[in-house]
């Protein structure tokens, strides 16, 4: 090709995959909807991993999180990690990634420092001299809190108190997870549903303003741009402005829920999710907190609520995503540019009774919604069902670009399915979760059909029928009719992981 494609990279944060409108008529998404019609909807799209960090390092590195090193919420990519930012800038990209990183912890070490810790993402004065180089993006403008965490600062509190907001750090007061910032330990109440924080202020208005500027500041320079326009939202807290926390009624979404008997075959901790007072106690071994690991028994009135708010802030991310995609055309840069539509991992809101994340393999949980546009590449107004994994999408950018993809990535080139020339590149994909000690380690593998999760050193499993049995319902893993399936499925599992390892190192000699 004789011009380089911009890249606009845009993610959202744990977005359940059925949440276009295109497809799912109850949630209104006119511009993810637009960018459907105007490029390619996949609907079989698959993490690596089903929680942030691992999730995010593998959308840079192309690797899995048992290879890249940031293998939970907690640990950290190291810098040292090849990532598509760095890959792009030395070959004359303006790289930017605005909004989260999530690729270091919140808390640190000596031995192991964070940029992202406390208390420094409030120390604004180092925030207010410091864009990067971080991961290898040229720039960057950074937050870390979901809703009003009180975890909050960085660029996006400066970019506040530059609009105005000088008291912005009334409306960041929830300190859940203990962090707390007032000194006295005060514990406050987490607002709900309507934010009281203006549309003005928001991290969506903060991310689209900052990303536009990227793409502009890289015009101006003469150079392609890679642009990752990473939101925070839907994630929770379900919390959001109006008039987006009044758009859908409650009583009136689709409430999800586990069906009776469902989880008599299931794994023991999610068994003990749908009780009232679990002891995990056999599973969290760790100092550690690990996500999922709770009571999910929730009232239908409270899931209906969270429902409606979670809609409104899908509804309000779309609104901001459609200033992207408008300046884009303003610009002159929509048929040059390369836009890719994601998000790190699915959420539960009442799926086989489970809210969130956590150690869970359903479909909801892994799944991500997907849509690619490429003016003249990509086949608008089409729809794929071919695989596609977060760990190809930077080999995918690196070959829309002409950049040469490094042995250590272990993702595919998703290029030719996204352009249509071919059906599919892949069989199946790899999901992969653990935390410490390895009371929950696990791998799934899923194909057109069948999906088998092995857990690392348990008698239990799990083997679902997508095909026959599509919600997931009956876990085939104890049944006596499928022990030659299950053979089979174990051994191409093992077949996968052995495929995906990585040569980096070439041989160049007979010895």
């Amino acid at each position: 090709m004789n011009k380089r494609p911009n890249i606009l990279f845009i993610t959202s944060d744990q977005q359940h995959w059925n949440t276009i409108g295109k497809n799912f008529p109850e949630i209104q998404t006119p511009n993810l909807d637009r960018l459907a019609a105007d490029g390619r909807l996949f609907t079989r799209a698959y993490c690596s991993n089903p929680t942030c960090t691992p999730s995010r390092a593998s959308l840079i590195t192309g690797q899995y999180a048992s290879r890249h090193g940031a293998w939970s919420i907690g640990t950290k990519l190291p810098e040292s990690a090849t990532t598509i930012g760095e890959l792009l800038g030395k070959e004359g990209y303006g790289t930017s990634l605005i909004g989260k990183a999530h690729l270091q912890p919140v808390g640190c070490t000596e031995e192991w420092p964070s940029l992202e810790s406390l208390p420094l993402n409030r120390d604004l004065d180092f925030w207010k001299s410091f864009h990067g180089p971080f991961y290898g993006f040229d720039h960057v403008e950074l937050a870390r809190n979901h809703g009003d965490e009180v975890l909050v600062g960085q660029h996006y509190a400066i970019w506040m108190e530059e609009k105005g907001l000088k008291d912005w750090r009334k409306y960041f007061q929830n300190i859940g997870g203990g962090h707390d910032f007032s000194g006295d330990g005060a514990k406050i109440e987490p607002q709900y549903g309507a934010w009281s924080l203006p549309e003005e202020f928001h991290m969506d208005t903060w991310i689209t303003e900052r990303s536009i500027a990227a793409i502009d500041r890289s015009r101006a320079d003469n150079q392609p741009f890679f642009v990752w326009a990473s939101f925070f939202d839907p994630h929770g807290p379900y919390l959001v402005p109006e008039p987006w926390a009044s758009m859908y009624d409650p009583a009136k979404v689709t409430v999800p829920q586990a069906e009776n008997g469902e989880h008599g075959d299931s794994p023991p901790y999610i068994q003990a999710t749908q009780t009232a007072e679990p002891d995990f106690s056999a599973f969290q071994e760790s100092k550690f907190a690990n996500h999922g690991l709770s009571s999910h028994l929730h009232s239908q009135e409270k899931l209906a609520k969270n429902i409606a708010t979670y809609y409104g802030m899908v509804s309000m991310l779309d609104h901001h995503i459609g200033g992207l995609l408008d300046h884009l055309d303003r610009i002159g840069e929509r048929d040059n540019t390369l836009v890719v539509f994601t998000s790190d991992h699915g959420h539960y809101y009442g799926h086989h009774g489970l809210i969130a994340k956590g150690p869970f393999h359903y479909e909801d949980g892994i799944r991500v919604p997907f849509i690619v546009r490429w003016p003249e590449h990509v086949p608008a107004g089409t729809e794929s069902f071919a695989l596609q994994s977060l760990v190809d999408v930077p080999v995918s950018f690196l070959t829309a670009a002409g950049v040469a993809v490094p042995r250590e990535m272990q993702g595919v080139d998703q290029l030719p399915v996204w352009t249509g020339k071919q059906s599919a590149v892949r069989e199946n994909v790899l999901v992969e979760f653990r935390q410490q000690p390895a009371e929950i380690h696990m791998k799934t593998m899923v194909e057109d059909r069948y999906k088998i999760t092995v857990h690392f050193r348990k008698p239990y499993g799990e083997l679902y029928d997508l095909q026959d049995d599509p919600g997931e319902i009956n876990n085939l893993w104890d049944s006596s009719e499928y022990v030659d399936l299950k053979a089979a499925l174990i051994r191409r599992l093992l077949d996968a992981e052995m495929g995906a390892e990585p040569l980096w190192m070439p041989r160049i000699s007979d010895a």
